[in-house]
């Protein structure tokens, strides 16, 4: 019996790499402001937050959508959607998170070579934080 090599999970590698990159893009001298609630906390204790639900994949990798966000509001209070939004409308204005919110409904489909794209992009961008 021929074993085959199973593929790489290309959407999780993604997701690791891409993740790594908010964290760092949103950290200053070792620690971030989680958009949510505003603590300001070490780099370790970042999460990659989603504005909006990580299965709209529309958004899934849209930098407006992920910021750095404390794991208490990211993991425990479901996201702080509404200190979330109060966040993103002070980054980006109200204009563009409507847009941003509109966005979840649009149907995306990444192809393989999209996701590889992304994963070495991403790659590239942390190397120069």
């Amino acid at each position: 019996m021929i074993k085959s090599k199973k593929k790489p999970d290309l959407k999780a590698k993604l997701d690791k790499v891409f993740s790594e990159y908010i964290r760092k893009r949103d950290t200053r001298n070792g620690v971030f402001k989680c958009i949510s609630c505003g603590r300001v906390l070490p780099y370790e204790q970042a999460d990659c937050g989603h504005y909006i639900n990580r299965k709209h994949m529309t958004t899934r990798f849209d930098e407006m959508n992920c910021n750095a966000q404390c794991r208490s509001c990211n993991r425990f209070d479901e996201g702080n959607i509404q200190g979330y939004r109060r966040g993103l409308v002070a980054l980006y204005g109200e204009q563009q998170v409507n847009l941003l919110e509109a966005k979840k409904h649009n149907f995306r489909k990444y192809s393989d070579f999209e996701y590889e794209v992304l994963i070495k992009h991403y790659k590239e961008e942390i190397k120069k934080l």
